[in-house]
């Protein structure tokens, strides 16, 4: 068989690489580095970066995880870059304010969980995984200063974040201007042929490219994603704003919030984070527009698609089917978890606190998650609304503890003393 032509294999591969995105800068650069790689047989260096500012990576984190994923199915190099020295200055992209810096401890922690989620998307095999400070930490005072030589005050001053700040009188850190040029000396170290980011980065993307020019090198291909909106339709997708979908969540947390995705974004999450090939998003965007396709039914699909790829395809059909009990045949799960009350936690009256039990089967994170939820009328016994935070509940009886929406307990009596 014929070996397909250069330029036409790197066509191709352009094609590939841009659907989807918000922005390329440029493609004619990217289609330049693809036929160079292709003529040399070498891949190309694809950098993704990440502060670890939080355990959990999200939906919205995945946008550009499976675009680096395109990188490596079409024999380029993935770099993900954890910023384990620039996390501790904080990304103040996006804030009015100067963030408040995490310990380093905090960092570590962070990254380990970084590492064991992003194979959930990424070929583990083929990810160079590269931490920052490997060559940030090293760097004296002078070459500190020989870095911020390559860039202005005025152009720093240029995005938008420190602009309104500078305008109204809001503090600035010193630190915070030299985070773009910590994260452009990154695509310096790694020799970065192409970074991807979200369109909240594209300021950083842009200097890295300037960054590069001073240093010698080709400045890499920026290379934009879209945003992916939170389960509230509007923000941008994050655990702050407690609109995130997880992909460590559980199968039924996962589905669950899916199914509270508004109608009006089904389409850009099929677009973004389903995985589909593009003609059958446009399918499943065709038949929202014209009634052929329910809004349930797509999001049905799109929980279970979900669940498939970040636990498994039974974990999804189990999910699929204990929200369909719960919410549209209003039944309690026919496999929840049950427990016997702790002996332990029983009084000498033979009762047992709502809070201390819900905590102690790990139903809550703790006594005030379980207080709270009880005040929100989140909690429920038999069916029965406990509005009371100090209720206890006989000891020698059978229930059905419901806390929040999805999470559903089988109290079981406790077991008698020998």
């Amino acid at each position: 068989m014929p070996a397909i032509p250069v330029r036409d294999e790197a066509r191709r591969q352009l094609d590939v690489l841009c659907a989807g995105t918000a922005e390329v800068i440029s493609r004619e650069d990217l289609l330049g580095r693809l036929e160079g790689a292709l003529a040399a047989g070498r891949p190309l260096r694809a950098k993704l970066g990440a502060d670890p500012s939080a355990p959990d990576l999200h939906l919205g984190h995945t946008v550009v995880l499976n675009k680096l994923r395109q990188f490596q199915d079409l024999g380029h190099t993935a770099i993900f870059l954890i910023g384990d020295f620039t996390g501790m200055i904080g990304d103040p992209t996006g804030k009015s304010e100067t963030r408040k810096p995490l310990t380093r401890d905090q960092v570590l922690a962070n990254a380990e969980t970084y590492k064991q989620q992003i194979f959930k998307v990424l070929d583990p095999a083929r990810t160079e995984i590269r931490f920052n400070s490997e060559w940030l930490d090293g760097m004296a005072f002078g070459d500190v200063v020989r870095l911020c030589a390559h860039y202005t005050v005025a152009r720093i001053l240029e995005r938008d974040d420190f602009a309104s700040r500078y305008r109204e009188g809001r503090p600035i850190g010193i630190h915070e201007f030299l985070y773009p040029l910590a994260q452009a000396y990154d695509s310096v170290a790694l020799r970065a042929d192409v970074e991807l980011g979200g369109t909240d980065q594209k300021f950083n993307l842009l200097v890295g490219r300037e960054i590069q020019r001073g240093f010698g090198q080709p400045p890499q291909v920026a290379m934009i994603a879209p945003i992916l909106e939170g389960t509230d339709g509007v923000q941008k997708m994050s655990k702050s704003l407690g609109n995130a979908i997880g992909i460590a969540e559980g199968p039924d947390e996962m589905f669950g919030k899916v199914m509270s995705i508004p109608d009006a974004v089904m389409t850009r999450y099929y677009a973004l984070v389903s995985g589909l090939p593009p003609a059958e998003v446009e399918g499943v965007a065709q038949g929202l527009r014209d009634g052929a396709l329910h809004p349930k039914e797509a999001k049905v699909r799109l929980g279970k698609l979900m669940v498939s790829r970040y636990h498994s395809v039974e974990a999804a059909e189990a999910a699929a089917r204990r929200f369909a009990e719960i919410f549209s045949l209003h039944e309690v799960p026919k496999d929840m978890p049950a427990f016997a009350v702790p002996q332990a936690m029983v009084e000498p009256d033979g009762t047992v606190p709502l809070v201390k039990l819900m905590a102690g089967i790990g139903l809550v994170p703790s006594r005030g998650e379980a207080r709270r939820l009880i005040e929100q009328g989140g909690v429920e016994l038999d069916g029965m609304v406990v509005r009371d935070v100090h209720y206890s509940l006989a000891s020698d009886r059978e229930y059905v503890l419901r806390a929040g929406k999805r999470r559903f307990a089988r109290i079981l009596p406790a077991r008698q003393k020998k």
